[in-house]
């Protein structure tokens, strides 16, 4: 399937990683049991919820994980990279809900349209929600309140997600479940990092712990950044295991600022 193709579904499990990591693991992490868990109740409850963090977190893998094996075969996806109008929202629910033809003409037919697609139920994930108006969240707070529509929403974003949706009083008052994505303590991160990534299976625990501190501060996309550089430093200088030496070598190549990876 190409990716034209694909517009509004989940992605391949193969894209979960950054760069698409070779031989990268999806790791049951507490945070990703509980993002399961209240996606399985909001799917069941045909709720509202929001589910947001700092870039890098694992938001997204946790998310499209969990109704990869949820539901599947009712999810569908937006996204957005600036503020849409409600308009573009409108075009944007339409190729992601696959409706055949073209989009109608005019806003009530248009409404009569999406509606009627949404009679069955779907699970809607608005990613980087902190990118929609109030104009676009008052617009699925009306689908989402026509009790002849079966809809899941789940809000998802980074920096600015959870004060944009707390800014909204009426779509507020229906999400039914908040959970922040942390990142991982450095307990966690020595239990999750050598179950990630084969490169980390045998490595020795205070190096991950060094890695952790000095570096990836227990930031997903930052472990899968050094990884990916390590195998390319094991590539090019022969050897088979990661020392320190290399280890500062890959994440030498990470911004000094903090989590911001």
């Amino acid at each position: 399937m190409t990716t034209a193709q694909r517009r509004g579904l989940l992605p391949q499990e193969r894209d979960d990683h950054y760069m698409r990591l070779k031989d990268a693991h999806v790791v049951a992490t507490k945070t990703l049991l509980e993002v399961r868990e209240n996606i399985r109740v909001a799917v069941e409850a045909q709720a509202m919820i929001c589910i947001y963090g700092a870039t890098g977190h694992g938001k997204s893998l946790a998310v499209n994980a969990s109704l990869r094996e949820l539901a599947p075969a009712l999810t569908r996806r937006i996204r957005f990279q600036a503020r849409p109008t409600t308009r573009g929202l409108r075009y944007e629910l339409f190729h992601a809900l696959e409706l055949p033809g073209r989009p109608p003409p005019q806003p009530i037919e248009f409404d009569r349209v999406l509606r009627a697609a949404l009679d069955e139920p779907k699970v809607l994930v608005c990613d980087e929600a902190q990118w929609l108006s109030k104009h676009c969240f008052e617009y699925l707070r009306y689908l989402w309140d026509d009790s002849d529509t079966g809809l899941t929403i789940i809000f998802t974003g980074g920096n600015g997600c959870f004060e944009t949706l707390q800014s909204e009083p009426m779509l507020e008052s229906r999400v039914y479940t908040w959970q922040e994505i942390p990142r991982m303590p450095l307990a966690e991160v020595q239990t999750v990092v050598p179950a990630f990534h084969p490169l980390w299976a045998d490595a020795d625990p205070a190096l991950i712990a060094v890695c952790d501190q000095e570096a990836a501060h227990g930031n997903f996309r930052a472990w899968a950044k050094i990884t990916h550089q390590l195998l390319g430093g094991l590539a090019a200088t022969g050897r088979t295991r990661v020392d320190e030496d290399l280890l500062r070598w890959a994440y030498s190549k990470l911004p000094r600022r903090g989590t911001r990876c």
